[in-house]
């Protein structure tokens, strides 16, 4: 292999920002809701694109961009196949986590708790939203599994849209949605120097939430 192009270690970057524990709203999930809102309005690419981190019963770690489909207070969804390697890990270890980065606002936020499936009728509801290959994508890929070639996946497409051609698209028994209910939330905030700004809630027993300033 040869020698990286660049020093890494070089990569440097000021940063900019504040955020103060004393300030953040007390509710993380406001807090989440407010800075969405600027993400949003920054044009920020795949704002909804977040890494989602499961485990299996062996504690092995897989990571992958997913995107947030809703969010409320009860929790953050995202949609799959349940038959996906994601799944089987939540299946063995219904325990995820979450991280939202959104780089010209120099911001991370972090998002651990456990995770269930959502409603049949919360996943039609969704997935009829859905563009109509979109629709047919759930149904004609059986996610993560292997594939001797593309043309087999394009046949799977073209096989479900002849099937599918005069009525209404069910949902597929074998997709559907998860959602994330937090107990933790991680907002970092970039600052000069590398003393970032950590923001920590963890919630307690009663339901409520401590909030704490984490070193960087």
């Amino acid at each position: 292999m040869s020698a990286t192009p660049v020093n890494i270690a070089d990569l440097r970057k000021g940063y900019r920002g504040t955020l103060d524990e004393k300030e953040v709203d007390r509710n993380p999930f406001k807090q989440f809701e407010q800075w969405f809102e600027v993400a949003v309005k920054s044009d920020i690419p795949e704002v909804t694109a977040m890494t989602l981190a499961t485990a299996n019963k062996q504690g092995r770690p897989s990571a992958r961009t997913v995107l947030l489909k809703q969010f409320d207070e009860r929790g953050f969804v995202f949609f799959t196949n349940y038959e996906s390697a994601k799944a089987k890990d939540l299946a063995e270890n219904p325990q995820a986590a979450l991280l939202f980065f959104w780089e010209p606002l120099e911001r991370q936020i972090r998002i651990s708790g456990r995770v269930e499936k959502i409603s049949m009728k919360e996943s039609f509801e969704y997935f009829r939203s859905r563009p109509m290959e979109s629709q047919l994508g759930a149904w004609a890929s059986m996610q993560s599994s292997v594939v001797t070639a593309r043309d087999v996946l394009e046949m799977a497409f073209a096989s479900m849209k002849k099937k599918f051609h005069n009525g209404q698209i069910p949902l597929p028994p074998f997709w559907g949605g998860y959602r994330v209910i937090p107990d933790e939330f991680e907002y970092w905030q970039g600052r000069p120097n590398r003393l970032h700004d950590r923001v920590w809630y963890k919630k307690q027993a009663d339901g409520s939430w401590n909030i704490a300033r984490l070193s960087p």
